[in-house]
């Protein structure tokens, strides 16, 4: 199953403090050992919310909200997607994952939506389109 592993912001990271060379390097060291074990398919840190945007959508109107946002405990500063066998095995490498923050912080865990889960309104046109479409961007790798 893929997971999305979602590192959550807190008031240091909005603030823009980053992070210390040592807590670098045991992430650095963290992801060589998600890499190797064929589970890291992507991660990157996010910028903080001040130099973001939401988009919010209101029937066929959009409204552009530039941030930053007040509620931090609902902000991303960072995530991961990753490759594994069950929920389980996803818990087990979070617990060994250093902490973000030198303080308290959350990392929440989300399965990521797989074709089978769409059901049959996920018709074979649209599959394939997806396919397509996933090709196109490994392609481009």
């Amino acid at each position: 199953m893929r997971c999305m592993v979602i590192i959550k912001a807190t008031r240091e990271s909005e603030a823009g403090v980053m992070p210390s060379e040592q807590l670098l390097a045991a992430m650095g060291k963290f992801n060589e050992e998600l890499v190797k074990a064929g589970v890291m398919l992507a991660g990157e840190g996010l910028q903080p919310s001040a130099k973001g945007v939401r988009v919010q959508f209101s029937g066929s109107s959009r409204m552009v909200v530039d941030g930053p946002f007040a509620e931090t405990k609902e902000l991303i500063a960072g995530f991961w997607l990753w490759q594994v066998k069950s929920m389980d095995e996803a818990i087990a490498w979070v617990r060994r994952c250093p902490n973000p923050f030198e303080g308290d912080s959350e990392i929440e865990i989300r399965p990521v939506f797989e074709p089978e889960d769409f059901g049959e309104e996920f018709t074979p046109e649209l599959r394939e389109q997806e396919e397509r479409l996933r090709a196109q961007i490994a392609a481009r790798s």
